[in-house]
């Protein structure tokens, strides 16, 4: 284990279990730690472990406790790093890029290297190009290889490359499923001195809903590509002790409510609250009713709220959980002796623990809802859902007209096949049973398919218009549903598996039918999923209303075949004598989803599931793999070589004034990483598309944005390119445009930023509230940097995006409390200077800077910013120029820690 301080070691204690005597680093003693939250007893716990004296321990505790105002800054160092493919791919490239440089500067690059343990997950590939068939799965695995065999290929030599690093190849899973049915161990272990040492399981992973494993009582949280390399090369993460809000839980779950009406409700409150920053834990009298399957689907949700992670306590039900999932006796049996000795258990009821804040929900009053239509957290009762679909649309069709669209009010005829359908604003696109969220939870997947077999028996069918699909978190969903004998229902509703991975929820959705991607230009279309995100552009470029529901309701509304329907009034469907049918008609009673539940669902499943976990299918274990030790990336449009150690020498540059700086885009509030990242398809009219042409790539090869991560090339070409981005600077045009200052010539952004290059005009983004909400995507702070830009001023920052500007070095400022470019009259054509960098590079570390911005009339706006570097740790990072250079200067220096052999 690695050390971080020459003081006295921790006291320990020794557990006396089946498999022996463990030993472990002992917080009880520590005054006052009793009445911690459970996240920042296993920060104490890190904390000592790794050497940090009694001071720094005490410190954290009286900043807990509220008997300090000092803004505490601790380290963390995660016991494991989960990536998925599309974001951990630029992991494993940086680790080459960072072999490569040190090798370079004559260093020895085998010192680069995971040192505690790293699982990637390949899940985030496979498009639904195919649906509504047996066939499908088929057919979009066969795509999945011919898009991605350079990736895989890749993928491949690195688990062979870097030691430590496990992959789980793809049609296993879902991350995040997988997460918690097979890799997270609950308490880890690894030698030291002669003796097995016990200690929290905590992971960091390169997704954001990577909060998912806080269902099981382990602390983990979403983090940037360039911070998991940082914390794999055994550099701890510097961060700020956290509020922690605690939410008691009081009542329970009224019959017809699923756990997803739950997580919707939550997180309308907490995002409401504002935990934007701070953990989130939940206890209380209440939780007894709420099964971890339901706590792993809420923690999952935690982006959507904002909180940096969303803890459950450990309990009986935690235990019963990791049994059920094919965990080894005595492995839960270590948890248990562990937790209970640490004062890490729950015996239920309300928590003795001192929050921050304290929330209460009533459990019993939470009633069936769904979320849309443009962001998770707009939550809509499902008995206000259709009146509020009209609003919406009304809305929506006001800003078609002023823009000069048409409302095209009366409906379009399409062409299906033989039939001709009519389709009216709010026709039902996509209907995806998707994502870790709520695929991870047997209960809402039960219903649903109960409901699918009530739905056939009364001969109810889905209109063609509607693309379904089912794509389960891992192979046990499908094993159950076939064990209790449902999956022929779903299939006869179209609801076929068309892969295991990350696909509706994360813009995977494939294509529509051609009819009715061509109708989008005229009416309205819509989705429903059972996803975590539902952002504008996200799930499908010819979709502009796109909702969150629970299973059963994705089924019900697919149904119906539009949102356009009150799904508690109006029939889903007639039988074949006329009578019509209802959803309540079809909601199977909750007796008879437990008595499928305990027949279908067992451990041996899941055991069966996961025994060869991390083997191939024979295309995988087929692909022809490198074997030199270091990458040859040639001239592949997949994988480039990394610009982002070029120039980086073993010393840094200093940091510099920003003076006559442009702003690049002018943005409003709730700005997503989905908006900046490169995601979701390629068009051949974009800056991207125009390169890979010029590459000899035909357009039916350009693949997705996600599947070239490994391309800088491309990456850069998409950034800010998102068809729904609004920048004010660009005349009213969405989408990835702009105006070159002060000519105002418009362009896309790419093509702006490289004019601003060659005339060397430092950038800077002007923006709003919630800057970067999202997914944890490197790329969205990478392509910031790569397109130029030295900073970004918004009203406020979302947690993951701010941390990957700075690892990227670029410096995140923040507008003073009651100022905005809108109360100080910016409207981006100024010409910015910032004064009070240069304090980086002096070895300070500038908290406030100043901004003069001057028009083109020469009048100047003056006015102080706040400089969001939150950490000493960080600033390094901001003088290094980013994490990756820091890294480098690190590996050259200094011999890297060992992470013993964890377990």
């Amino acid at each position: 284990m690695t050390s971080t301080s020459t003081a006295a070691p921790p006291a320990t204690g020794l557990l006396q279990v089946s498999t022996g005597p463990v030993r472990y680093v002992d917080i009880t003693g520590v005054e006052g730690v009793e009445f911690l939250p459970l996240s920042l007893k296993i920060l104490v716990e890190n904390m000592l472990r790794h050497g940090a004296g009694p001071e720094m321990v005490d410190a954290l505790v009286q900043a807990a406790a509220g008997m300090t105002e000092t803004a505490l800054e601790i380290p963390f160092h995660p016991a494991r790093v989960v990536m998925q493919d599309m974001a951990g791919a630029p992991v494993i490239h940086d680790l080459v890029t960072l072999r490569a440089a040190v090798a370079a500067h004559g260093g020895n690059p085998s010192r680069i290297k995971p040192l505690i343990p790293a699982e990637l997950v390949v899940d985030h590939s496979v498009i639904v190009d195919s649906s509504g068939s047996r066939d499908a799965f088929r057919r979009n695995a066969y795509h999945e290889f011919e898009r991605n065999e350079e990736r895989f290929r890749f993928l491949r030599w690195a688990q062979d490359a870097f030691e430590g690093l496990r992959v789980v190849p793809p049609g296993r899973g879902i991350i995040h499923q997988v997460n918690i049915e097979h890799l997270t161990r609950g308490v880890m272990t690894a030698e030291a001195d002669g003796e097995l040492i016990a200690y929290p399981d905590s992971c960091i992973g390169t997704d954001s809903h990577t909060t998912m494993v806080n269902g099981l009582g382990v602390l983990g949280w979403g983090v940037g590509g360039i911070e998991a390399v940082s914390a794999l090369l055994g550099h701890p993460l510097s961060m700020l002790v956290p509020p922690v809000v605690g939410v008691e839980f009081t009542g329970k779950l009224p019959a017809g409510t699923t756990a997803t009406d739950l997580v919707l409700r939550i997180t309308e409150l907490l995002r409401g609250h504002g935990v934007v920053g701070k953990i989130v834990e939940f206890h209380g009298p209440g939780m007894v009713g709420v099964p971890v399957a339901d706590r792993a689907t809420i923690a999952n949700m935690s982006p959507e709220f904002g909180s940096t992670a969303a803890l459950f306590p450990m309990d009986a039900a935690t235990l019963d959980y990791y049994r059920l999932t094919g965990r080894p006796e005595e492995q839960v049996e270590l948890i248990e002796a562990y937790a209970r000795a640490q004062g890490m258990f729950s015996d239920g009821g309300r928590s003795p623990a001192r929050y921050s804040e304290s929330l209460q929900l009533d459990l019993s009053e939470v009633v069936p809802s769904i979320a849309g239509p443009y962001r998770p957290q707009d939550r809509i009762p499902l008995n206000r859902a259709h009146t509020t679909f009209r609003q919406d649309l009304a809305i929506l069709l006001e800003k078609d007209r002023d823009n000069g669209r048409p409302a095209g009010d009366t409906g379009l005829d399409v062409a299906l096949g033989e039939a001709t359908v009519r389709l009216q604003h709010g026709a039902l696109a996509i209907a995806a049973i998707t994502s870790c969220t709520n695929t991870s939870n047997p209960h809402v997947m039960m219903t649903a398919a109960l409901l699918a077999r009530n739905a056939v028996a009364r001969g109810l069918s889905v209109p063609p218009w509607v693309k379904t699909s089912l794509a389960p978190g891992s192979q046990v969903v499908t094993r159950y549903l076939e064990q209790a004998g449902l999956m022929p229902d779903l299939e006869k509703l179209g609801f076929h598996v068309v892969g295991y991975g990350c696909t509706t929820c994360m813009g995977n959705s494939g294509p529509l039918a051609e009819p009715v991607s061509a109708a989008a230009k005229d009416v309205v279309l819509t989705s429903v999923l059972s996803g975590n995100r539902n952002f504008e552009g996200r799930i499908s470029p010819d979709v502009r209303m796109n909702y969150l529901a629970s299973p059963p309701l994705v089924i019900g509304y697919a149904l119906a075949g539009t949102m356009d329907v009150d799904l508690l009034r109006d029939p889903l469907g007639r039988e074949a004598d006329g009578s019509a049918v209802y959803l309540q008609d079809l909601w199977p009673a909750p007796g008879e989803v437990e008595q499928e539940l305990s027949r279908a669902v067992t451990r041996s499943l899941y055991q069966e599931t996961y025994a060869q976990a991390f083997a191939g299918t024979p295309q995988w274990e087929a692909l022809d793999v490198p074997t030199a030790s270091a990458y040859e990336f040639g001239e592949s449009t997949y994988m480039r070589r990394s610009p982002f150690l070029d120039g980086a020498g073993t010393e840094p540059a200093p940091i510099t004034d920003l003076a006559g700086a442009r702003v690049l885009l002018k943005l409003g509030d709730s700005v997503t990483t989905d908006h900046i990242s490169p995601v979701g398809q390629i068009r051949a009219d974009s800056p991207a598309g125009q390169y890979l042409l010029a590459q000899g790539i035909s357009r039916r090869d350009f693949n997705t944005y996600g599947s070239r991560r490994g391309n800088h090339e491309v990456m850069v070409r998409g950034t800010f390119a998102n068809v729904r981005l609004r920048n004010e600077l660009a005349n009213g045009r969405d989408g990835g445009y702009t105006r070159t200052l002060p000519d105002g010539a418009e362009m896309t952004v790419f093509d702006a930023a490289e004019h601003y290059r060659n005339r060397n005009v430092p950038l800077l983004i002007l923006a709003g509230r919630e800057y970067g909400s999202g997914s944890a995507r490197d790329y969205a702070a990478k392509g910031t940097y790569l397109l130029g830009v030295r900073a970004v001023l918004a009203e406020s920052f979302e947690r993951i995006h701010r941390s990957n500007l700075v690892g990227m070095g670029v410096i995140p400022l923040q507008f003073r409390p009651g100022n905005s470019a809108s109360t100080l009259g910016l409207d981006g054509s100024e010409e910015y200077s910032v004064s009070g960098l240069a304090g980086f590079t002096d070895g300070g570390w500038p908290r406030t800077v100043r901004i003069d911005a001057r028009r083109a009339d020469g009048a100047c706006v003056a006015f102080n910013v706040d400089v969001r570097v939150d950490t000493p740790v960080e600033a390094e990072y901001i003088r290094h120029g980013g994490i990756l250079p820091f890294a480098l200067r690190a590996g050259l220096r200094e011999e890297p820690g060992t992470a013993g052999a964890a377990r």
